[in-house]
């Protein structure tokens, strides 16, 4: 067997709410390449609101976030297919906090120090019904001899993503640290095996060699191909070869789709959470999605009772 690592962020550009990154992880017949899981899979997963619809209930879409969150459903798409994953690894989350616990372990305590978390616990899902359909991926997975081995996450609030700023100097350079981190945790949950990493371009780096130096200190990096489109490495010994690529359209791949899926609805979560706790002691106040223009509207709508609060700047605004 081999392995498929897919990583991908939501909240790259927002000023409010948190930079979310995921890495999935796929067991994979050897034959099987990163960019052919949906052919594998088109019996049970479909890149394609229209097709899973077509499907009479038989599959599931998952795809880019952004394709799924904005085409009218809002959060449902994103919902259905996020939730379905978890009960395909076994869990069975009806509150706002147990899907954070599931995906970004140890989470709980840090959200309890920020005030528009520390209370907060709405009932999931929100919107989506998911009708069995953990069941009928397990099945269909079963039966092209993949698995889903593990989703895991890193949520970067606002007080952290601005040390990350003051130490890496850039958010494309701090997104790729935290991308490499979660995804040298996910490697090293695995005894053998080649791997394969697919990872969404950050920013508009496309030298990565250093970075890999720093998060697998052991082995030699090479060099493949750099460029704009793509760049990719190898690195590890013959039975554990380590093939990293950061490429465009990175979430045309599976695993970086469901990545980039439970990384957007993470911070959907999120900012439910924000605007429940801002619109409850502001009247009128209209909510936001975080993005700068926006997000500079709703900080001067919260200014006042921010300060009567006593609520730092820090713990609520992202520098960059």
């Amino acid at each position: 067997m081999a392995y498929i690592v897919g990583t991908d962020e939501a909240g790259y550009g927002p000023n409010l709410g948190p930079l979310v990154v995921t890495a999935t992880l796929w067991e994979v017949p050897d034959d099987v390449e990163e960019d052919e899981l949906y052919d594998r899979l088109a019996h049970v997963i479909v890149p394609t609101l229209r097709q899973a619809a077509e499907s009479n209930g038989r599959c599931l879409a998952m795809a880019d976030s952004k394709r799924l969150h904005q085409s009218g459903g809002g959060v449902k798409h994103l919902e259905r297919g996020v939730l379905s994953a978890l009960g395909l690894l076994g869990y069975d989350c009806d509150l706002w906090s147990e899907v954070w616990d599931a995906f970004v372990p140890n989470s709980l305590a840090e959200l309890a120090h920020i005030p528009w978390y520390a209370q907060y616990n709405e009932t999931v899902p929100i919107h989506a019904k998911i009708d069995g359909m953990a069941a009928v991926l397990a099945d269909g997975l079963a039966s092209a001899g993949i698995r889903l081995h593990a989703i895991a996450s890193d949520a970067v609030f606002p007080k952290r993503f601005n040390e990350l700023l003051l130490l890496h100097e850039s958010k494309g350079t701090a997104l790729s640290h935290v991308s490499l981190n979660l995804a040298s945790q996910v490697i090293g949950s695995l005894d053998s095996g080649p791997i394969a990493v697919v990872c969404d371009k950050h920013g508009g780096r496309n030298r990565y060699g250093r970075l890999l130096e720093e998060y697998f200190p052991d082995w030699r990096i090479e060099c493949c191909e750099e460029g704009r489109d793509r760049s990719e490495y190898a690195f590890g010994p013959a039975e554990r070869r380590i093939r990293t690529c950061f490429r465009t359209r990175a979430e045309a791949c599976l695993p970086v789709a469901l990545a980039s899926m439970v990384s957007k609805y993470l911070r959907e979560l999120a900012m439910r959470a924000l605007n429940a706790f801002w619109r409850r002691r502001v009247p009128g106040l209209k909510p936001t999605a975080g993005y700068p223009v926006d997000a500079v509207r709703f900080r001067r709508d919260i200014a006042e009772t921010q300060a009567a609060l006593g609520i730092d700047d820090n713990v609520l605004w992202r520098n960059r």
